[in-house]
């Protein structure tokens, strides 16, 4: 008996099945696009004859043109509604072509509702911000160049030692510029300290000004420049407090802001452009105080203490917060100080106001010293030497040490505290440290 024959499925591959075809949509027939499809195809239709209207009215032809259907010289008729409705706010804004003015015009007379939408466009319009001159400024290009020279970097860099200077007499200005007539005559009060005693004495902003202005000038002189003071100078040598009173009573407290202000600042930009453009000598240059001649690079510092601690001053008067210098040029501003000290000491000692020296010590030998510790920004470590300005001073020999943040040091530099309050930190010698105290204070003047 033969076997049963084999499948033809169980051989070669399965014969494809025809896909199933999707049931029709509910009354829809089967080929039949949707009704939508339609639709849409027939708006396109409709917005391409509506742009070719649209191109043909703005083109002038759609008088002239011919016959579409026909190709006919007859003229076309007038554009159909939808054309001339999507001109509204053209013809609203007044952009549109003498052709396409006429057009809807001659339409408005017939259409009310298009006539009503014309009036609430046109009244839209009304609405709208004025169209401004398209002509430049004649001085919009001086005004960007002069904002562009004021914003752009020196190209001849400010000397390292002129830089506190520089932003202090900025930050000083910046307080200026903003002030009125009423803050201008601002009572200001000045203290300082002589001797074993502090004084004050009531200036007002515009005082203090001429005051910066007046001593600014010694620096000014020193190189080369001309006097802030003219003819109102007086004699040389003269202290910074001679030449203030000189400049007090040549300006009145009721002159303009800008008849002070300006001059200062112009100043200030000369003084800092002229050691610029110097050579490296110049820093070396001695300007004289009246009796004591700094060399141009601490004179230059020398100026930005007083003209942070001036700006403080004004500052409070007008009740406006003040920041201190940088910690850099904070340090600098100390450093001047510590230097400054032995002498300023010695100078004491002649004229009877501190004890006289323990022993008498050789140009650059090591002595007695304080140990100064100013704490905070821009602070650091001194070594003063307390018996003779040419001593040495070193750690080894302290004898004493003072501690003092740094801002609180300063202030008794410019005689704003009094030397029983200002150390916060007191260790060895009663004298030196007293001593040392005082002639910090005595630092400060006019």
């Amino acid at each position: 008996m033969p076997s049963p024959r084999s499948a033809p499925e169980d051989e070669g591959p399965l014969p494809e099945a025809p896909l199933p075809t999707p049931d029709p949509a509910p009354g829809k027939e089967p080929g039949k696009e949707p009704e939508t499809q339609k639709q849409k195809d027939k708006d396109k239709d409709e917005d391409k004859e509506v742009k070719q209207e649209v191109q043909q009215v703005a083109s002038g032809t759609a008088d002239a043109g011919k016959d579409r259907r026909t190709g006919t010289g007859a003229p076309l008729p007038e554009p159909p509604h939808k054309v001339l409705k999507s001109l509204l706010g053209a013809w609203a804004l007044t952009a549109c072509s003498p052709e396409e003015t006429a057009a809807v015009e001659a339409h408005l007379t017939d259409c009310a509702g298009c006539a009503d939408e014309a009036l609430r466009l046109r009244d839209a319009v009304g609405l709208l911000r004025p169209a401004n001159d398209l002509d430049l400024d004649p001085l919009l290009r001086s005004r960007v160049l002069e904002g562009c020279l004021d914003r752009r970097p020196a190209r001849i860099p400010v000397p390292e030692w002129a830089s506190p200077y520089d932003a202090e007499t900025a930050k000083l200005d910046a307080l200026l510029r903003d002030m009125g007539d009423a803050e201008w005559r601002a009572p200001v009060l000045l203290r300082w300290f002589e001797d074993e005693r502090p004084v004050e004495r009531t200036t007002t902003v515009a005082g203090v000004i001429g005051h910066l202005m007046a001593v600014d000038g010694l620096v000014a002189t020193a190189l080369g420049l001309a006097d802030p003071l003219g003819a109102a100078a007086p004699p040389a040598p003269a202290t910074p407090a001679a030449r203030t009173e000189a400049c007090w009573q040549a300006t009145t407290d009721t002159a303009a802001p800008l008849a002070t202000r300006v001059p200062w600042r112009d100043q200030s930009h000369t003084l800092i452009r002229t050691v610029s453009f110097a050579g490296r000598g110049a820093a070396e240059l001695s300007v004289p105080y009246g009796g004591p001649a700094l060399p141009l690079r601490d004179a230059f510092l020398d100026r930005a203490f007083e003209c942070w601690v001036h700006a403080g001053d004004i500052a409070d008067a007008v009740d406006y917060p003040y920041k201190p210098p940088t910690a850099g040029h904070l340090s600098r501003m100390v450093d001047l100080a510590a230097r400054l000290l032995p002498g300023v000491l010695a100078g004491r000692r002649r004229a009877g106001l501190a004890a006289p020296p323990q022993r008498l010590v050789a140009a650059g030998s090591p002595g007695r010293t304080l140990h100064l510790e100013v704490e905070g920004s821009g602070g650091g470590h001194w070594y003063i030497a307390l018996d003779s300005p040419g001593a040495l001073g070193t750690p080894d020999h302290t004898v004493a040490h003072i501690a003092l943040d740094s801002i609180e040091f300063c202030q008794l530099a410019a005689g704003h505290v009094s030397p029983e309050e200002a150390a916060a930190g007191q260790v060895g010698e009663r004298d030196a440290i007293r001593d040392v105290l005082f002639a910090t204070a005595s630092l400060s003047r006019l």
